[in-house]
């Protein structure tokens, strides 16, 4: 199962993400979790909230470059090594990770992560029985 993450394109200049988190704040959505990826001219800010359709679609008619994916996010225990256990797991099954963030959520660590094989990742999660997050929308 996987969740649905916004992967919005911002130049580096000054305002550029104030903006977006002003827009956001305005209609009462909640970030979850974020992280920046970045280049000299522009970043890609990806966010987890709580409404991810709707952040989408206020953004987009603001006009700012965006997506909305699937991104696969676990449940992991709060202690050392936890994460790589399950990033093992996952290696050991041949599945190839795009990007990873963390954060905590409910005293436990979640692993945010996109994959090439969507598929595949759902069934080795489901044999493994890893915990999904879920977050509604």
């Amino acid at each position: 199962m996987t969740i649905k993450q916004l992967s919005i394109f911002i130049e580096n200049k000054g305002g550029t993400l104030i903006k977006v988190l002003d827009l956001l704040s305005k209609a009462n959505i909640q970030i979850i979790a974020s992280t920046v990826a970045d280049t000299q001219e522009y970043g890609i800010y990806r966010i987890i909230c709580n409404e991810p359709a709707k952040a989408y679609l206020l953004l987009k008619e603001e006009g700012i470059n965006l997506q909305l994916t699937d991104v696969f996010a676990l449940y992991v225990d709060d202690k050392p090594g936890a994460a790589a256990e399950t990033l093992k797991i996952l290696s050991e099954a041949g599945i190839a990770i795009s990007y990873i963030y963390t954060f905590l959520l409910h005293e436990k660590g979640v692993l945010v992560f996109r994959t090439s094989d969507m598929d595949k990742t759902n069934e080795v999660i489901a044999l493994n029985k890893l915990k999904n997050v879920v977050i509604l929308d």
